[in-house]
């Protein structure tokens, strides 16, 4: 029976993994915290002492980790992925990383006779445990084709946008465009609560024009009820932008908008917000978080 290999079980990985599992797969699993696999282990996942035994005992190795030191680490280092056979195994980075990483990985790995495909997502916590996250595909189409079973028991929308690193450029772009709505979103709400409105009010009249969009729909409610618990952490929101204005700036392209964006997540992470969701953003006007009255 096909077993699965996932390496990096933070808020989202977890959610994966059970969603996996729930629709009957094998999987393995190796976290650098273990205490963060207990659950998944009791619920039926099998742990794995290093990231090497993972690529040893599964055909599909998936990893979704922090950073991409991190992914080089997993990857090329003592014990990695690459220290063990993977000749016709596939292997799929979920990890919003670099292009330039993503196009090493693939070569390496289609050096060993594997297969590697970049897969950043979207969708928050909420996706990854509802099952719907936003997948964005760079690799060969044979290996895809493989593995979107797989996919499709995490995700609702796939696409595979070419070669390696097009699935990290697409994510690069996918970012630039929340790092607006997060903005948006944020000084909506500061506005609508200066000027004295009922901000439930508000958000009901706006998602119901041409102001509605995912940031407006999921992260405001949680601000009205004081809730910064991270879907997605301020501290790798802030990695994917200077990410995204790296490869703008190897394209020549200059991107003003979200620089402001890193600039004022930058001061949020520097007044100890880093791992905070990225709706504290509004902390920047609202201190602590909390909702102030009109006349504050």
């Amino acid at each position: 029976m096909l077993q699965i290999g996932f390496i990096g079980t933070g808020v989202m990985g977890a959610s994966i993994v059970r969603n996996m599992m729930k629709k009957g797969l094998n999987v393995n699993v190796y976290n650098r915290t273990k205490s963060k696999t207990h659950e998944l282990i009791k619920e039926g996942a099998v742990w794995k002492d290093t990231p090497a035994e993972i690529t040893k005992s599964s055909d599909i190795i998936f990893t979704m980790v922090g950073f991409p030191n991190d992914v080089e680490q997993i990857y090329f280092d003592k014990n990695g992925i690459f220290t063990e056979d993977i000749e016709d195994k596939i292997i799929v980075d979920l990890t919003t990383s670099t292009p330039t990483l993503a196009e090493k990985i693939a070569v390496k790995a289609k050096k060993l006779g594997g297969t590697a495909l970049d897969a950043p997502v979207s969708g928050g916590d909420l996706g990854a445990a509802n099952g719907t996250l936003t997948i964005m595909v760079g690799g060969e189409q044979a290996a895809y084709e493989k593995v979107l079973p797989i996919f499709k028991t995490f995700g609702k929308t796939f696409t595979l946008h070419g070669s390696a690193g097009k699935g990290q450029h697409t994510k690069m772009a996918n970012q630039i465009m929340i790092a607006g709505t997060m903005t948006g979103m944020t000084e909506m709400m500061v506005y609508g609560n200066k000027a004295g409105l009922d901000l439930n009010k508000v958000i009901e009249t706006l998602s119901g024009g041409s102001a509605a969009n995912w940031s407006l729909s999921n992260y405001s409610p949680r601000i009205l009820k004081e809730d910064y618990s991270p879907g997605f952490f301020v501290k790798h929101f802030i990695k994917d932008l200077k990410i995204a204005l790296d490869e703008a700036e190897n394209m020549q392209l200059d991107l003003p908008s979200t620089k402001l964006a890193v600039e004022l997540y930058e001061k949020l992470a520097n007044k100890g917000f880093e791992n905070d969701g990225t709706q504290a953003l509004i902390k920047l006007w609202w201190k602590d978080g909390e909702q102030p009255t009109s006349k504050d």
